[in-house]
């Protein structure tokens, strides 16, 4: 039993694809943005300074952020010198074999089905803020997910528009990002004028005590806002798609994740300014923010912008876990049937179904604190790999060709991406490491008992 057989390094499978190749930078920019700016934005900010670090959590977003900044650097080389379909999952396969390969994907499979239920969870939160606005109330039971105090055990705006969002992405890559863009738009606009708006009404008291959680509440705000960056490696599971991956998807990472950091920052430092963050813990954060200060109008505005917008993250996790699927299950490591192409749409339909399925399924049950959570986690784990796969790539396979991007001060900078990873791993709670622990389990389980034994690589040895 081969355990750490290898994909070879080189682009024939893009080559062969069956899919469509007509995306370019700016749409892989737009993905990120769209898989990134969201729940982060419109949720996870208020949450997270009124019961995790106060004002200081624009420090836990820079330390998140810088984290994000070094894996996104290294995922930047993988995406340049191995063009290959899956993203992180296609470069670990290449470098470290099949086994650590298959854990990295099993791993990503986790991260974007429990991100898009988290989304879906915190969406369903401002469509009935909107709902009740207007004098519309839902059943108690059927408004959020299972919690037998508050009365709650299925959300059912959440499992429907994951289903929608499902059914959009079968339609085909163009037609789906192209909706996403002009939703990305949209979110931009609000969030600026929030920006603008809100920058006239910061009282500068409000951030005082700046860190009441003490430095404990500013490591542990890292960990968990980390979640608001997750996105950005949905740009490199599109190589597939993309004209010219080698130059595109690099472009695409780096943009995305810069430009949510910078949006990020601002939004935080205008949010704990106008509102004491004692009363930051509501679920529309953003709009609650303008309410606060007498604007309305522009609150109703947010709100409907986050009710749409928040579809873009649901659209690019959706869209790139199905791509993830789609090549774990032609390398035989899945069953053969989630790589099946639609001959219309030249989308992988059984895979999409499948991951509708399964994240309207998550959504409408497991409250959103536990969703994030554990997604952080399998995220970092994921990006400790591909810090460390990096440091193989150059061992193995030399520097970086000309046009080429590359990775500045290697070894320091992929290191210290593992030890800052590590670092905010080690600061979530027991019950997410043994979460944790099960899924990893369940994926070894599931190598050793079908992948192993189905890989197209067994077949050809």
């Amino acid at each position: 039993m081969n355990l750490f057989r290898k994909k070879p390094l080189n682009t024939e499978m893009l080559s062969k694809s069956l899919l469509r190749k007509e995306l370019k930078t700016f749409d892989l920019i737009l993905l990120g943005l769209g898989a990134i700016v969201g729940t982060g934005i419109f949720v996870i900010t208020g949450t997270a300074a009124a019961n995790i670090a106060g004002p200081a959590l624009i420090i836990s977003f820079v330390i998140a952020a810088f984290s994000c900044i070094l894996s996104a650097l290294c995922y930047a080389e993988f995406a340049s010198r191995v063009p290959i379909g899956g993203g992180a999952y296609g470069y670990i396969y290449t470098i470290f074999g099949e086994l650590v390969g298959w854990l990295v994907g099993w791993l990503l499979i986790c991260e974007y089905l429990l991100a898009n239920a988290s989304v879906a969870s915190g969406w369903s939160g401002y469509v009935h803020g909107f709902l009740e606005g207007i004098g519309i109330y839902f059943p108690q039971a059927l408004r959020a997910s299972y919690n037998q105090a508050n009365g709650t055990y299925v959300d059912v705006i959440a499992i429907v528009i994951t289903l929608l969002v499902t059914y959009l992405v079968t339609q085909g890559a163009k037609k789906a990002l192209r909706l996403n863009n002009i939703m990305v738009i949209i979110k931009f606009s609000l969030i600026a004028l929030f920006i603008l708006i809100g920058v006239f009404y910061v009282k500068p008291a409000n951030w005082t005590p700046f860190m009441p959680f003490g430095l404990k509440g500013i490591t542990s705000g890292a960990a968990i806002v980390f979640f608001a960056f997750l996105g950005f490696d949905a740009v490199s599971t599109a190589a597939e798609e993309v004209k010219n991956p080698q130059r595109d998807v690099p472009r695409g990472i780096i943009g995305s994740l810069g430009i949510a950091t910078v949006l990020y920052i601002g939004v935080t430092l205008v949010l704990t300014g106008l509102v004491p963050y004692t009363q930051l813990n509501v679920k529309d954060p953003v709009a609650f923010a303008m309410r606060f200060i007498g604007h309305n109008v522009v609150a109703g505005m947010i709100s409907v912008g986050a009710i749409l917008t928040l579809l873009t993250v649901l659209i690019s996790m959706t869209y790139g876990l199905t791509r993830l699927i789609y090549v774990i299950s032609r390398d035989g490591l899945l069953p053969i049937g989630l790589s099946h192409v639609n001959e219309k749409t030249k989308t992988p339909h059984n895979a999409t179904f499948i991951v509708g399925i399964l994240s309207a399924t998550l959504a409408g049950i497991i409250p959103l604190d536990q969703l994030a959570a554990v997604t952080n986690i399998v995220t970092l784990m994921v990006f400790v790999i591909i810090a460390a796969g990096i440091l193989k790539l150059r061992k193995e396979y030399g520097q970086p060709k000309p046009g080429e991007f590359k990775v500045p001060w290697v070894p320091f900078f992929p290191i210290l991406s593992i030890v800052v990873c590590l670092y905010l791993m080690f600061q979530l709670s027991l019950s997410v490491w043994v979460m944790f622990i099960i899924w990893v389990t369940l994926g070894l389980a599931i190598y050793f008992l079908y992948g192993n034994k189905h890989s197209q690589l067994n077949k050809n040895a």
